[in-house]
Order: C-alpha cells, then sequence, then structure tokens
C-alpha cells in the first residue's frame, strides 16, 4: 500500500490497491501478521522479505484487465500485452510475484469444454505491429492513478469466487439467452410454404431469404454487439440486445408483407446476436435443430405467426428472469464499479481500474474489432484455411436446415404433414449432440497422448487428426441422406445420413476451432472473429441457391455436388495444416510456436 493508504484507509476501501512497485503488494500479507509496526516499518521489512527465499505462501496481483471466464469473441488482446509487460517488469525489480504455472486451462467454446495448452501462449513472442503497447509501468507513471483490482485471489465479488448455485443461476440464465436466438434462426423453416402461399411469394429465393436473413445478421451483430459489451459490461448490453429482439420478432409476427417480416427478421437477428460471445452450454448447437420440431406442429395447429409468438413469449420470460438472475461476469466492469464506489468513499479521484487508466474509447474498441479479425483473415494462411472450411460445412448445415421440410412434406416424396415432417429435424439433434460429448474428450485426449510422445511439447497440430474424421463423417452423410432420400427409402434411411452429417460438422467445428485457439492464443478471439463472420454469411448465402440445385439435379447428385465440394475443401485441410501448420506459424508474426 502506498503511504496515503495506511490501515485506516484500508480498512474503508478493501478492495483497492496503490500503483507503486509490486514488491509492495506482497506488503499485504505481512499487515495482518503484525499491526504493532508503523506503516514504513511493515513496508521495510515486506521488501526484504519479498527478496528473500521466504517459505510463506506469496501474493498473486490479479489485473482487472484479462478475465479468465471471459469468452467472448472480441476480448480485446492489448490487455494481454500489458500484463505480460507487466509481469516483465517485476521480474527485472527482483519481485518473487510469479505466476502460477499450470499446463492446461479448461475452457467453453462452441458449447463444449475443451483444454487449451497455456504453454504454447507462453511461447508467443509480443508482436508490437497488431495493437499499440504499453507497459503498466509506463501506464502508471502516465496517469499517476491508484490501481483498483481485486481483493487477491479469493475476492468473493470475482465472479470465480462466486457460491456455486450463484453461478449456476448465472449459467442457466444465459443458457437460456443462448438458446432462444438459434431457436429463432430455424424454427420458422417449416412454416415458410404456409407464408409464402399468404404472401403470394412465387420466387425460391425470396422464399429463403426469410429464413437466412436472421444470420446475415450473425455476421454483423457480434461485431458491434463484442465491443460495447466490453465498455458497458456483458449484462446490461444482452439484455438490451435481448429486448431488441423482442421487439422485431413480434414484429415479425404482425408483418403484413414480406418486406416487413424480411426487414424484421433481420433486426430480431441482429439483437439475437449478442448472446453468440457466450458459449456455455450445448444451447448454440441444439436450438437450429430442435426450433423447427416445434415450429412444425405449430404453423400446421395454428398459425405461421404463432411459430413467433411462441418464440416472444418464451422470450418475454427469460427477460423477466433475467432482471433478477442475470448478474455482470465481465471482471474490468465489476472493477470499474468497484473503483466508482471507492472514489465517492473516499473523495479521491485517483483511485482507478486499469482499463480506465488505459482510456480506451469505444471508437478505439470498435476499430479494432472491426479490422482486426480482417487483417488476420488477409494475412494469415491458416486463418483464410480453416476459415473457409468452416464456412462451408456451416451454409451446408444451413442448407439442410432450410431444405428438411421440403422433403418431408413433399408429395414427391415422403408427402408428411408439416408437423411430422418437423420431427425429422430430431436426427440433426441428435447428430449434434452425439459429435460434440464425443469429440470434445477425445480432441483433449489425442492431444495430451501427441503431447506426451513429442517430449512434452504440444503443438497446435496435434488438434488435426480427429478432424479428418470430421471431415470424411460430412460427405458420407451427405451421400447418403440424398441418394436414400432420391430413392424413397424409409425414412430413417435419411435421417441416418443427417445424424453422420450434423456429427462431423460439429467434430470439424470444434477441432477448427481448438486448433485456432493454441495456433494463434492471445490473438485467437480475433482469428475466430474472423472465421464467425465468414461462416455467417455462408449460413446466409447458401439457402438462396439450395431450391434452384435440387430442381435441377434432385436430391441424390444435388447432395452428391456438395459431398464431392466437401472431399475436395475438407479432406486436404487437416493433411495441409498438419504438414505446413507448423512452418506458417513460424513465420507468422501473430502466431504461436
Amino acid at each position: 500500500m502506498t503511504a496515503e493508504v495506511g490501515s485506516d484507509r484500508r480498512s474503508s476501501t478493501p478492495h483497492a490497491t496503490s500503483t507503486s512497485t509490486s514488491d509492495e503488494t506482497s506488503s499485504t500479507t505481512s499487515d495482518h501478521a503484525s499491526r504493532g509496526p508503523s506503516s514504513s516499518e511493515r513496508r521495510s521489512a515486506s521488501r526484504r522479505s519479498s527478496r528473500s527465499q521466504s517459505q510463506r505462501p506469496e501474493a498473486t496481483r490479479v489485473h482487472s484487465a484479462a478475465y479468465l471466464d471471459d469468452h467472448a469473441l472480441y476480448h480485446s488482446h492489448e490487455d494481454s500485452d500489458h500484463r505480460e509487460e507487466a509481469a516483465n517488469d517485476e521480474e527485472e525489480d527482483g519481485s518473487s510475484l510469479d505466476a502460477t504455472k499450470i499446463e492446461t486451462v479448461e475452457e467453453v467454446r462452441g458449447g463444449i469444454v475443451n483444454e487449451r495448452d497455456v504453454d504454447l501462449e507462453k511461447s508467443q513472442a509480443p508482436v508490437e505491429d497488431l495493437e499499440q503497447s504499453r507497459t503498466l509501468r509506463s501506464t502508471k507513471s502516465r496517469h499517476g492513478g491508484k490501481l483498483v483490482t481485486w481483493d487477491g485471489p479469493d475476492d468473493p465479488e470475482n465472479p470465480k469466487n462466486w457460491p456455486t448455485g450463484k453461478k449456476w443461476a448465472a449459467t442457466l440464465t444465459v443458457s437460456m439467452f443462448t438458446f432462444i436466438s438459434p431457436v429463432s434462426s430455424s424454427m420458422v423453416a417449416p412454416a415458410l410454404s404456409t407464408i409464402a402461399s399468404q404472401f403470394n411469394v412465387t420466387d425460391q429465393i425470396i422464399s429463403q431469404l426469410m429464413l437466412s436473413i436472421f444470420i446475415l445478421a450473425y455476421a454483423v451483430g457480434p461485431l458491434i454487439l463484442g465491443p460495447l459489451s466490453e465498455i458497458y459490461g456483458r449484462a446490461i448490453v444482452l439484455q438490451l440486445a435481448n429486448a431488441f429482439f423482442l421487439v422485431f420478432n413480434v414484429g415479425c409476427a404482425v408483418s403484413q408483407n414480406k418486406t416487413q417480416l424480411i426487414v424484421c427478421r433481420f433486426f430480431s437477428g441482429l439483437g439475437g446476436s449478442a448472446p453468440l460471445g457466450h458459449r456455455w452450454c450445448l444451447a448454440p448447437l441444439l436450438g437450429p435443430a430442435l426450433g423447427p420440431v416445434a415450429g412444425g406442429f405449430i404453423a400446421e395447429n395454428t398459425s405461421w405467426r404463432w411459430v413467433f409468438y411462441s418464440v416472444s413469449i418464451a422470450d418475454a420470460l427469460v427477460q423477466f428472469m433475467g432482471l433478477f438472475l442475470l448478474r455482470e461476469t465481465y471482471g474490468p466492469r465489476i472493477l470499474r464499479d468497484r473503483a466508482k464506489r471507492i472514489r465517492k468513499e473516499t473523495g479521491d479521484p485517483s483511485w482507478k481500474t486499469e482499463a480506465e487508466m488505459q482510456k480506451k474509447t469505444l471508437t478505439e474498441v470498435l476499430s479494432g474489432s472491426l479490422v482486426r479479425p480482417f487483417r488476420l483473415l488477409l494475412t494469415q494462411s491458416i486463418v483464410q484455411v480453416v476459415a473457409c472450411y468452416m464456412a462451408y460445412i456451416y451454409g451446408l448445415m444451413y442448407l439442410v436446415l432450410s431444405t428438411f421440410p421440403v422433403l418431408w412434406t413433399s408429395k414427391a416424396y415422403y408427402n408428411e404433414s408439416i408437423g411430422i415432417g418437423g420431427l425429422n429435424y430430431i436426427s440433426l439433434g441428435l447428430g449434434f449432440f452425439l459429435g460434440s460429448q464425443i469429440c470434445a474428450p477425445l480432441n483433449d485426449r489425442i492431444y495430451r497422448r501427441l503431447k506426451a510422445t513429442n517430449n512434452g511439447v504440444g503443438r497446435p497440430e496435434f488438434r488435426v487428426p480427429l478432424m479428418g474424421i470430421g471431415a470424411f463423417l460430412v460427405p458420407v452423410g451427405l451421400f447418403i441422406y440424398g441418394w436414400t432420400a432420391q430413392t424413397h427409402c424409409h425414412w430413417i434411411a435419411p435421417n441416418i445420413g443427417t445424424v453422420l452429417f450434423a456429427a462431423g460438422t460439429i467434430i470439424s467445428f470444434q477441432c477448427m476451432q481448438t486448433y485456432m485457439v493454441d495456433a494463434y492464443t492471445r490473438y485467437a478471439a480475433s482469428a475466430l472473429a474472423a472465421s464467425s463472420s465468414l461462416r455467417s454469411l455462408a449460413g446466409f448465402g447458401f439457402p438462396l441457391f439450395a431450391p434452384y440445385m435440387y430442381n435441377k439435379l434432385h436430391y441424390g447428385w444435388g447432395n452428391s455436388l456438395l459431398a464431392f465440394i466437401s472431399i475436395a475443401i475438407g479432406l486436404p485441410a487437416p493433411i495441409f495444416l498438419w504438414k505446413f501448420g507448423e512452418i506458417l506459424r513460424k513465420r507468422s508474426t501473430y502466431a504461436a510456436g
């Protein structure tokens, strides 16, 4: 603590620490042991003990700029530079405050728990030209403020230290927010023919646009909402964006023509894209597959408008629950509120968080989130290969989702009712579920085994082997689905094909995503943002040409064409990354290793 903040001041502001030297951080430990000596004597004793090889537990400062539970796609990378450079400064000063050494960290991406190899991040050299880099020491000297940070590793306000019940309440609430939007993206699929008939839509592209325009908003929304959540916090942005989604989803229900419906679908997708960074559960995977199951029966027994009304009613309940159960989980925002409280209590305006000392404006954050992902996409061969293949299979997924009802309800094929035809979407959900649950632990097991055979040195390419399985299942599933539907086989046969296709899609997604995280470590968020935008564009565009393709080639050769393209892109991708990934990473100024 600084001389201005003695024991009395510490009791009034228990969560605040100054921005003096890192040696003084350890003095808080000795302060609790003895209150007798003066503050200057305690600081002197603390400095001597920190320089010696003491056996007492060491304190670890947890800075505000990096929040380990943050999985948003557009989290600022500049904060990582501050922490790394600050740590180097502390080592040069002789401080004994070293971070705890761990090999892997569990994190949730794409709804699946994976292990991230921390050793890879340690091997990445700092990049100077991607963002302006400023050390924590220079930030302190420039602004001369007192740093507000966590009150040790057990700070009860840190979301990582919340009680289990509070964590589950937050997780389930965010899961429900995350589930509603993907459900709405495809729930209207079984009702497209009914909507087209009522609005006199004869162009099949316009009919498919009523569904896929929602996915186009997924490519735009996170680029804006992600930076807003960095400035204002996760909870408030999620709540307001969900309210925006709710208003325009109701607008879809009351639309009187195709133009109103398409416009409202786009803006509802814009609001619904906010939870995309919160991959806490299987909701983003199961939502697009399970939505049409309910949508088919609703459209058949009531009207297509109730497809939107039902989603709006469910979303309003989620919004209401969020008012009471949703709490802020973004570390910098929590610390910013703490700093405001301390400034008000003490009357000292110099208490600031690290984020406040950086003084990053919304314009700066937006420019970084808009420019950085596409810079990686245009300059990094690895990002280009992975993003293109991910975009292709994501486009295939929404192509199947949008055209599935036509197969089952058409008199030329299975002639099922809209409700019964919607039940076939269960096969897609089953494939997504099985693929994700099998891939996640198996991917980590393969990685650990290959790392052990490589003298304990991990490589991102160790994520590639399972990608080959996914690249194999996708075309196999398309072949089975297409030709069994073409020859009017029993209804179970096309569903077997879609199970394999969906499983291969999710396996490929998970392997590519974990590879990108391991390959770009500090810049993984921007690499994933680039691929996310590209795949959303594919998810928007692929359903538009699907009806014309199936009219010309039918399901057999139509799906075969898609499968052949998948083979041409998908099978070489893991081979390319396995053989040349390390070479490309060494040439890259952004990649690890």
